[in-house]
């Protein structure tokens, strides 16, 4: 076999290729760019790899299965969050979970500040429980809630809710993508989140400002709506303070830090007893069957935890909130994820993802070229592995001795990484994270992409931060 890797132009060809078809895809198929297209696109994209790698011979098909192996390893943990991210969104929701958070929160939040106050409630969240899934999948349902209710589009409150989830994400001691960046670099944990702060606080400020200036501009013109709602919700579901308490018992869940896993699966099961408990009707509503007593309200609670529910709440909007799809409404995403590990399997098997890499760094230059092309990296990873730990494992490990080459402390290399590869995954629709936050909080990446300020301005923060910086020396 030709050890030699493929030049950079036949390594491009794939890439090309496939940023081609998902344009394609997104003007015919727009928002539904996801339930499909997107992953014959990656298919087809892989199928183009993977020809030039067998006729070059530089990848034997034993090398592609073994690289699919070890990327489908990677995912399987994720896979499983997300089938249980479904079933939690189910059971909250019937559970009436969900529908009192929306209910109480349209009673509190002021409309001019909600952006602002959304942002902030998911980044305090996020930074107490150190994921950002986590965050999106429980508060930033019920945040969903309250800004459609209030009048705001779904791609601002969503973009509010992501921004203020991935600063969390970003700089939590109890971060898995804070711990890996920190690692992977050579860097002390702490240490690194304090290097963090001179780039993510401006950034995060801006981000705030921005949604501040909407807010303020905000005219509220549906104030019957909003109390239509707010009848509607007392209509259908038992609305009571004591459901609180489920959201309440899962921080403390979280605060013991239990695996995200385990914290899911209690949680789901938490709202599923509280739907069999005050919910019975709607339970019964969703079987719709003849059946009755306990076989009736199981059948029912089942169907919310694995499968759709439709309500009639008597409010169009709203029935299209409360409804649910369980953990077979993840199998899209799951198929995306799928089909991105094949990409990013044949790429890494064909040897074309190292050739892009080291023309990566022959770009560098000095000490503003190398962040700057650091950042890139970060954020072309995310498109072409499709996975932010991946991402952030190559970015760091590639460009670990030039950082020392020229002197720099390894802090700036894991703040950069940081500052592109973790925020910018939730931006790529193929990837584990845009694909997750997509559909839990029913919004297309696309849609909600331009309006993650904090997301695509934290990698752009980070180059400027590197203009004035000070060659520092390793201590």
């Amino acid at each position: 076999m030709n050890k030699e890797t493929p030049s950079l132009w036949v390594s491009l060809v794939p890439l090309v290729i496939l940023v081609a078809l998902i344009s394609i895809v997104v003007s015919i198929f727009g928002d539904e760019t996801l339930s499909g297209a997107s992953q014959i696109s990656l298919i087809v994209a892989t199928s183009v790899c993977l020809s030039i790698g067998l006729l070059r011979k530089d990848v034997t098909w034993a090398d592609f299965e073994k690289a699919l192996s070890d990327k489908m390893g990677s995912i399987s943990g994720a896979v499983i969050i997300l089938l249980l991210i479904g079933a939690l969104g189910g059971s909250w929701m019937v559970g009436g979970i969900v529908p009192t958070l929306i209910y109480y929160g349209m009673q509190i939040m002021s409309p001019q500040w909600f952006l602002v106050s959304a942002c902030l409630i998911c980044a305090l969240v996020s930074v107490i429980t150190g994921s950002s899934w986590t965050t999106i999948a429980t508060i930033g349902i019920a945040l969903m809630g309250i800004g459609q209710a209030i009048g705001y589009d779904e791609a601002w409150t969503a973009g509010a809710i992501i921004s203020g989830a991935y600063f969390g994400d970003k700089i939590s001691p109890l971060s898995d993508t804070t711990v890996l960046a920190s690692s992977t670099a050579g860097t002390p944990l702490f240490t690194h989140i304090r290097y963090m702060l001179y780039t993510t606080v401006p950034t995060f400020l801006i981000t705030l400002t921005v949604f501040a200036i909407k807010g303020l501009g905000f005219a509220p013109t549906q104030a019957d709506h909003a109390l239509k709602v707010a009848n509607a919700l007392q209509d259908t579901f038992f609305i009571s303070p004591w459901l609180l308490t489920v959201p309440v018992l899962t921080g403390v869940l979280i605060a013991m830090r239990l695996p995200s896993m385990v914290v899911l699966f209690l949680a789901t099961l938490m709202g599923t007893v509280t739907a069999a408990v005050t919910q019975g009707a709607l339970l019964d509503e969703i079987a719709g069957t003849d059946l009755e007593g306990f076989s009736q309200r199981l059948r029912g609670a089942l169907i919310v935890v694995y499968g759709s529910t439709n309500l009639n709440t008597g409010v169009p909007e709203l029935n299209d909130l409360v409804a649910t799809r369980g953990m077979a409404g993840m199998l899209g995403t799951i198929w995306l994820i799928i089909c991105a590990m094949l990409f990013g399997a044949a790429m890494t098997a064909t040897g074309m993802l190292e050739t892009i890499m080291k023309a990566l760094i022959r770009l560098v230059r000095g000490v503003v070229s190398l962040v700057t092309t650091t950042a890139f990296t970060g954020v072309f990873l995310n498109v072409v592995a499709a996975d932010q730990y991946l991402s952030i494992i190559l970015s760091a490990t590639m460009f670990g001795p030039t950082y020392k080459r020229y002197g720099l402390e390894p802090r700036l290399l894991s703040r950069t990484c940081e500052d592109s590869a973790t925020v910018t995954s939730v931006l790529i629709p193929w990837n584990t994270c845009g694909m997750t936050q997509s559909s839990v909080l029913g919004v297309s990446t696309i849609v909600y992409a331009p309006f993650c300020f904090f997301c695509y301005l934290s990698p752009i923060m980070t180059v400027i931060a590197s203009i004035f910086l000070k060659k520092r020396v390793k201590e």
